[in-house]
């Protein structure tokens, strides 16, 4: 009987291992696919607002319709938000971003900003 228990619990660590190396493949394997990104997309209440490019130096101070501001600072390809004037600071928490589909949010601002990549000519797919 002691030995099926220690047979269990081996092949429980096996498993939890091989499940664990399995995790962090696909990780690794998404952030190696993400490819850098060309604009800072700034959306305010679903509404895109402004476009600024991540490989020009910036500071802007962008104004939300409550009041209430957030400081992006876009330096060395990367977009980060170094100031709000929310409560709770989540947003100034996050880290920089750089890469396509990363983002950072401030709800109480109702602000989004959103890393895409160059534009890309449309694609007619029905010809």
């Amino acid at each position: 009987m002691g030995m099926f228990k220690d047979k269990k619990v081996r092949n429980d660590i096996i498993l939890a291992i091989a499940v664990l190396v399995a995790a962090a493949g696909i990780w690794l394997g998404t952030e190696l696919l993400k490819e850098d990104g060309a604009f800072a997309v700034v959306t305010v209440k679903g509404i895109e607002t402004a476009r600024y490019p991540l490989d020009t130096d910036a500071e802007i101070r962008l104004e939300s319709e409550n009041g209430g501001y957030n400081i992006l600072i876009i330096k060395n390809g990367k977009a980060d938000i170094t100031d709000a004037s929310c409560p709770d600071h989540v947003c100034v928490d996050q880290r920089a971003i750089g890469k396509t589909g990363e983002a950072i949010t401030c709800l109480p601002n109702k602000t989004v900003i959103t890393v895409e990549g160059p534009e890309e000519a449309e694609v007619d797919f029905v010809s």
